[in-house]
């Protein structure tokens, strides 16, 4: 799986322009004094390798923090002297946070760098984290926890862009594979790891983790992940090499930078409407297996303790492990093949053919038999946590290939960084390709 990773194919003729080759002699002020590199693709293997397991341990440090307190939710409803509906509804403010987080931390990629926003995306999650643990009443317990969620998909869409600068289009799924281990990983490993400690202490130990966790990454990211050059930086470097701009214009620019209807507008696109739609649907199966062992799975097999129904989670967690790594394989070999097929020709939605199988027939087939066996009280124990494993493949085998997809098809737009009309440039592109292969 290594040798996948380390190989430098050539490159087949792509469908989008490639924006790795922006010079470093035409690089903004701004990028030179931070660590550069000329081209993402010629890092060495163990750099890119060091990066990898950076950005995904970010992800599994956000998605711990916003998943290892599901089992603690009764000892901290007692804490606070409140209930745990509200502590749920406080929950659901957190991911409505992370859900608006890429209006923030976009923008800022794109007006100070990837690698200063997102250097401060992980200290505020940090600080936030702290905040947390420290918290003395419900007011100040909430405030920390939505500031935290604010930085949540910064690091799921700003790792995923970054990668995408580094890895070449036919390993780039299996890289994409590694990543979402983290991100799966946290939904696992969060509710088990809060089960064990807020059985034996406090349930601000958890947070206290937490603050470890970002901490480490934060030290890791200050040394290893550099600035690499994007499209984005031909764009600002055009506009401001001749001139330097004043300070309206530098206001005005940074305004435009934070106008949400970059964001939205990209909504008309139906591949990336429906890229969206499938992605929330996968969301919503994945938070309502994480959310049901307290209400539902211990209730019906008259589990007691928050550190046998935190076990339960095992179970989705292997499953999104397996299912994040297979896709990524199984990702990269579809593409390969579809580049056969069309002489060295690749499309970015060639690599949505490899999750057809996994949504449409494993994923249904796991969500059936998970809630019928609850609903109906059938086959034990051993049904629903085998139907949860075998859910968690098929919402991550399906997830990998929309997200690589989202990367290549769109890349610099994912992170921010890039203005509609190229946008618009890039998809009259892929609709050229797709009509000379037609004619052809």
């Amino acid at each position: 799986m290594a040798s996948d990773l380390e190989s430098n194919p050539t490159l087949p003729k792509e469908a989008h322009t490639d924006h790795n080759d922006t010079p470093k002699s035409q690089q903004p002020s701004i990028i030179n004094e931070k660590p550069t590199v000329t081209r993402g693709y010629d890092l060495p293997f163990w750099h890119k390798s060091i990066i990898l397991f950076i950005v995904s341990w970010m992800t599994l440090a956000v998605t711990f923090n916003s998943t290892s307190l599901l089992p603690a939710t009764p000892e901290i409803a007692t804490r606070f002297n409140t209930t745990e509906e509200l502590l749920n509804v406080i929950n659901a403010g957190v991911l409505l946070a992370m859900g608006f987080s890429s209006l923030i931390w976009g923008p800022m990629s794109r007006l100070v760098g990837r690698r200063i926003s997102y250097n401060i995306a992980v200290l505020v999650l940090c600080g936030c984290s702290a905040g947390t643990a420290a918290a003395i009443n419900l007011p100040m317990f909430t405030a920390f926890r939505i500031l935290g969620g604010l930085t949540g998909t910064s690091f799921m869409v700003m790792g995923q862009t970054i990668l995408a600068d580094i890895y070449e289009p036919v390993v780039r799924g299996t890289a994409v594979g590694f990543f979402m281990v983290g991100t799966v990983a946290g939904p696992a490993i969060g509710p088990c790891f809060g089960g064990i400690i807020v059985t034996f202490a406090s349930w601000r130990i958890i947070f206290w983790v937490q603050v470890a966790m970002t901490g480490f990454g934060l030290i890791l990211s200050l040394i290893f992940v550099p600035e690499i050059p994007s499209a984005d930086a031909k764009i600002i470097t055009t506009a401001t090499a001749t001139t330097t701009p004043t300070m309206k214009e530098t206001t005005l620019r940074i305004l435009a930078a934070f106008n949400p209807i970059h964001i939205v507008r990209l909504l008309i696109y139906p591949n990336i409407f429906l890229a969206c739609i499938t992605c929330g649907f996968l969301s919503t199966f994945q938070y309502a297996i994480l959310t049901s062992a307290r209400s539902i799975f211990n209730p019906r097999f008259h589990l007691t303790t928050a550190l046998v129904s935190g076990l339960f989670y095992l179970a989705p967690g292997a499953g999104f492990l397996v299912g994040s790594i297979l896709g990524g394989r199984l990702s990269d070999r579809t593409v390969r093949n579809y580049i056969k097929k069309r002489n060295g020709t690749r499309l970015p939605q060639d690599r949505l053919n490899s999750g057809l199988g996994t949504l449409f027939f494993v994923l249904p087939a796991a969500a059936l038999v998970y809630g019928w066996t609850l609903q109906e009280e059938k086959g034990g124990m051993v049904v629903p946590i085998i139907a949860a494993f075998f859910g968690g493949v098929g919402l991550m085998g399906t997830f990998n290939g929309l997200n690589t997809y989202a990367a290549g098809v769109f890349l610099s737009i994912i992170g921010g960084v890039l203005v509609v009309t190229i946008t618009r440039k890039g998809l009259d592109m892929q609709r050229w390709v797709e009509r000379r292969w037609g004619e052809a």
